[in-house]
Formats: structure tokens, sequence, C-alpha cells
């Protein structure tokens, strides 16, 4: 098999497009054309579906692509780490993350990674949806609670709890009334709060008064004393510690999870591993309370 056809083949499938793949390596788009269709000819498979004004792979392009593409980037890191006389990482890594996590701590932890690996650009995207690594090129995703997938490998580097938390000025409801609640999302009906105290477990009724979609605004409107919610013990924290908030119990059966998660581990970059390795510096137990005092301003 080709190399190089093999290489101009991943560059239009991760591209979506012969164009926009010559525009990207400034290449032209004839040369790619004519390369994939030599690596078809070769193989004797159609690698790629074409339209009028589309281009998708085939069940087989897609195979193909999945499982050369990460061996193509190791072997050009591989040749560059040996052409440079070192194994510093280099080149580019993208790694999508959820919203509270990148607002909170990201910003911090990857101008600090950069200052460490200057020769790697380093590219994240902020979004809670289960992104697709292959077909979108991520490197690496930090998901919460993610659920099993056979094709991606990771580790837990972070655990959080939630806890039910209010103003101080909120009186905390007697017997069965119900707890103005700030909640995260669309609007809901009523639900209950089972939380731990020291004095054991007690069930709280809700009564949504605001819906909101970030955990950052929610906090906000709990300070403001509109109701009471349920938040990251990392993300509330330090307004337990200042007294601005207040804790009415620990919602016990939720533990949070992040994840850093990857295609596969035998061909796990030089990038990725040190994106890895400095996560666990920055949070080697891995407890909210590490989380909390790192994104204290």
């Amino acid at each position: 098999m080709d190399l190089l056809a093999l290489a101009d083949f991943n560059l239009v499938a991760r591209h979506g497009g012969f164009g926009k793949a010559a525009r990207a390596a400034n290449r032209p788009k004839a040369t790619l054309s004519r390369r994939v269709a030599e690596l078809e000819a070769d193989l004797d498979l159609r690698l790629f579906e074409r339209g009028a004004r589309t281009l998708k792979l085939t069940e087989e392009g897609r195979a193909l692509f999945e499982r050369t593409g990460a061996l193509l980037t190791e072997l050009d890191e591989t040749a560059k780490a040996i052409a440079s006389g070192g194994h510093s990482p280099r080149g580019r890594l993208r790694i999508s993350a959820p919203l509270l996590f990148s607002q909170t701590a990201l910003g911090k932890l990857a101008a600090g990674f950069v200052l460490k690996y200057p020769e790697i650009q380093l590219e994240i995207t902020t979004e809670d949806r289960a992104v697709d690594m292959i077909e979108e090129a991520y490197d690496l995703v930090i998901r919460v609670n993610p659920q099993s997938d056979e094709n991606l490998v990771g580790r837990v580097f972070l655990r959080d709890r939630l806890v039910v938390v209010a103003s101080p000025n909120l009186p905390r409801p007697v017997g069965r009334e119900p707890v103005p609640a700030v909640i995260r999302g669309s609007m809901t009906q009523a639900e209950s709060w089972e939380v731990a105290t020291p004095a054991g477990k007690s069930r709280l009724a809700t009564k949504p008064v605001l819906s909101l979609s970030s955990l950052i605004m929610v906090r906000d409107a709990v300070r403001a004393g509109v109701g009471a919610a349920r938040l990251p013990l990392s993300l509330a924290n330090s307004d337990l510690a200042a007294g601005t908030l207040v804790s009415w119990g620990e919602v016990e059966e939720f533990e949070t999870s992040l994840w850093a998660l990857y295609p596969t581990r035998r061909l796990l970059s030089a990038r990725v591993s040190a994106f890895l390795d400095y996560l666990k510096a920055a949070f080697p137990q891995g407890t909210p309370e590490e989380l909390a005092a790192y994104i204290e301003p």
C-alpha cells in the first residue's frame, strides 16, 4: 500500500472534501483526487461516495480512516522527533471539554500547559454534547460521567459531589413545605431532593422558580436569595467557607466523575500523554476540595 496515497486519503477524509483538503494543505485538488482514486484501485474498494455537492466516507472508508489516522500521526511525530534530536511533544492538540470545567479551570490549565510545552498548539472547544472524536478530529475529550464506549479508553482525574445550598437569608422550609428551587436546564415539575446531614437523612420537596442553562448562573441566583439549588461542591466551596452560602446537606445518590478519554491506548501520542500527566499533576488526589482550591481567585 502506498503510504503517501494513504496520507492523502486521510487528509481528504479529515477535511470532508477534496477542495477543503487542497486548501488546507496547499495542494492541487486534482492531485488529491487522483491519489485517492489510485488507492481505491489498489485496494479494490470504494472509499468515498461522491455526489454532485457531497463527499461521504463509505463504511470501508470510515474503517480505514479510523484505523490509519492515528498511525499516520504517530509516524509523523516519530519522524519529527528523530529529526529534531529530541522527544519534546509538539504539534496540534485538539480537546473538547464540558462547559463548567472550561469556565472555571481550563483557562488556567491550558495556559500552564502551553507554557510548559511551547511546541504544542493547543486548541480547546467547549461543548457538553458527546462529540465524535474520529470524525471531528479530536485527540482527547473531557466528559462528565460518560456512557461506556468500547472505542474509547481513559481515566478519571476528578470527582465531585452535589450539595444543596442556599443563601443564609433563605429560611429552610419545615415539614412538607416546598423549597423554591433554582434548576439547571428546562423547567420541570416539582421533585424532591434527598440529602444527608449530620443529623441524618431528609427529603426536601421543591418548587422550581427559576431555570438557567449554566451552573455558574445558578450559583449567582442562589447567592441573591431567590431559592436553593444543587451545586457541585467544588463550585460552592468558597461561598460555604465565606458564609455567603449555607449547606442544607449533600445529595448522596449523585457523584460526578470527570474523565479524560481518547480513542486508543496503543497509539497514544506524546501530546496526549503530556496533557494527561499535566492533569494528574494539577489534581493529584482528584477531590472536589482540590478543584475548589485550584479555581479560587
